[in-house]
């Protein structure tokens, strides 16, 4: 098949949508399918990452009125983004309004779906994809000063990322000599006790992550956040916020003991050590993509 999508990956550390347009192109094309980024005759396939128009890609408005010229041809939409997610008042509108148009939907996470299910989502035929992860087999030791070490890691700088805990971990790590806190990537410029190490990415990351004890996600509202998949990866116990919406769904424990509510009760799972491991399965970036790949053939085939 022919596919279009409407976005190219960028190199260098970025966010899961980046890393998710990589696996796309190199597994899609290793599938047989002809990918392209811009409009041209006998397409099959539109992918959605984002409906609006960059310079990266044209916009859901220039799909449709392909379609219409070319009736036969799929527009199925990746969604990973809500209002909730950072604050805004204006994407879920959006994203209401492209459901009435496209003939398939992949959302994020099975709460992502279920946000825009509660609100009016027109569009129905709908998939849940979770995203990968890199695959690592590097084994490195944890880190010896007798000490918990946290971690988190995040691209967005976004204050929703879960940065009043953040800050509160900055401040706690000083009074409690029990515990140090590092965090990797593009933070606020807020931390004076945190250590903080530069955007990582790939067998990098997850390497770096394998050294520490515990990982704690505060992010609120994440649709299908590739951070907490990487740490389910690493095999590390954690720590999640119980506004974490995809967080949660991924991160959770068998007990759902490792779901903290506040400051307070983030303390008491610490001093406890009730922070455990999720129970969730991960696959690798190839291995999401070949399911992907079945879905298209679905949407386009009426076959799985």
């Amino acid at each position: 098949m022919k596919i279009l999508i409407n976005r190219k990956p960028v190199n260098g550390p970025w966010g899961g949508g980046n890393l998710f347009l990589k696996s796309f192109f190199t597994t899609l094309k290793e599938s047989g399918h002809k990918i392209i980024t811009k409009l041209e005759p006998n397409i099959d396939v539109i992918f959605i990452m984002n409906p609006r128009y960059d310079q990266l890609g044209i916009s859901i408005n220039e799909a449709l009125n392909y379609k219409k010229i070319n009736p036969g041809v799929k527009i199925i939409q990746r969604i990973n983004d809500c209002d909730a997610r950072k604050n805004t008042s204006n994407v879920d509108a959006m994203l209401i309004e492209c459901s009435k148009y496209i003939d398939a939907t992949i959302f994020v996470s099975n709460w992502m779906k279920k946000y825009f299910m509660d609100i009016g989502w027109s569009c129905d035929k709908n998939f849940v994809l979770f995203n990968g992860v890199a695959t690592t087999e590097n084994i490195a030791k944890k880190i010896q000063n007798n000490k918990i070490n946290l971690v988190t890691h995040h691209w967005s700088d976004n204050y929703l990322k879960g940065f009043d805990v953040y800050d509160f971990l900055d401040n706690y790590v000083k009074e409690n000599d029990k515990y140090t806190f590092t965090y990797i990537g593009r933070e606020r410029g807020t931390f004076n006790n945190t250590k903080i190490i530069s955007p990582l990415r790939g067998q990098n990351l997850l390497f770096e992550l394998q050294k520490y004890d515990v990982y704690v996600s505060a992010s609120r509202f994440d649709p299908g956040p590739n951070h907490i998949l990487e740490a389910i990866s690493c095999g590390l116990p954690m720590l999640i916020h119980s506004d974490g919406g995809g967080t949660v769904e991924f991160g959770a424990s068998k007990s759902q003991e490792n779901i903290f509510k506040n400051f307070d009760d983030l303390i008491d799972k610490l001093t406890n050590q009730k922070f455990q491991k999720s129970c969730f399965e991960v696959v690798n970036w190839k291995s999401s993509m070949l399911q992907l790949n079945n879905i298209i053939e679905e949407v386009v085939h009426g076959q799985k």
